[in-house]
């Protein structure tokens, strides 16, 4: 049986700041917006050469609403791996995204933790 992850939902406040967020300073492409209902839509952007999408879930009660930036507990949440670590953390430099981090050689790559818009921490990874 072959099995592999698809989606990953991630819990934000609202649809288009994050689309906003993730596509025009991530670089990451939008690959799905369809309205479900008045209140929710189905919302997939995923980084360039990748192959699973954050699936963007608009916090519906006061559960979701308490876990937004917190889904780990304070924890790195995600893995951002590239193959041109000082391109991509020059452009989280630029486009004034929150550095928790700075970056660090590490027996397996060098790595820098920065923060998402909803508070969400992520490693930015270039692999050795």
């Amino acid at each position: 049986m072959k099995q592999h992850l698809a989606h990953v939902a991630i819990v934000i406040k609202d649809y288009d700041e994050a689309i906003q967020f993730f596509t025009q300073k991530l670089h990451f492409g939008l690959i799905e917006d369809t309205q479900l209902s008045e209140v929710k839509r189905w919302v997939l952007v995923r980084p360039k050469g990748g192959e699973c999408c954050l699936l963007l879930a608009k916090a519906a009660n006061e559960r979701q609403t308490n876990s937004i930036g917190n889904q780990t507990g304070g924890r790195v949440f995600l893995f951002l791996y590239t193959d041109n670590f000082e391109h991509d953390y020059n452009n989280l430099i630029t486009n004034k995204i929150k550095i928790i981090r700075p970056p660090k050689t590490e027996a397996y790559g060098t790595v820098c933790v920065f923060e998402d818009i909803c508070g969400n921490w992520w490693d930015l990874i270039e692999p050795s």
